[in-house]
């Protein structure tokens, strides 16, 4: 469970996964599938490590997909925001979007 008393941080990669998976938000998604829709800007070697930290984090969870008879292979990872991932993500885009509302000069801490 993420710590309650620390400002929330979300990097570049981090943001496009959860703009990926906010932009259905009732379905889930694997990672691959993930990596599809960015539209290059995520890769295969690093969206499953980013993933982790956000799960860490507590802003997406995943579980195993039920395996099915028309499916060979081990069962894919799915990938859905958390409520606390939606909270932090609607609030980080309420900074960016008043950021862009300040003078050149000042300072925007994260």
């Amino acid at each position: 469970m993420p710590k309650q008393d620390n400002i929330p941080t979300v990097s570049g990669k981090e943001s496009v996964i959860l703009d990926i998976l906010l932009d259905q938000p009732t379905t889930e998604m694997y990672g691959l599938e993930i990596v599809r829709n960015s539209g290059k800007r995520l890769k295969r070697g690093t969206v499953y490590v980013t993933l982790s930290r956000l799960e860490d984090k507590g802003l997406i969870e995943s579980r195993e997909e039920e395996p099915r008879s028309d499916m060979s292979g081990i069962p894919r990872r799915l990938y859905k925001v958390t409520g606390y991932g939606r909270r932090v993500y609607s609030l980080l885009q309420k900074i960016r979007e008043a950021a862009h509302l300040l003078p050149a000069h000042s300072v925007v801490l994260p």
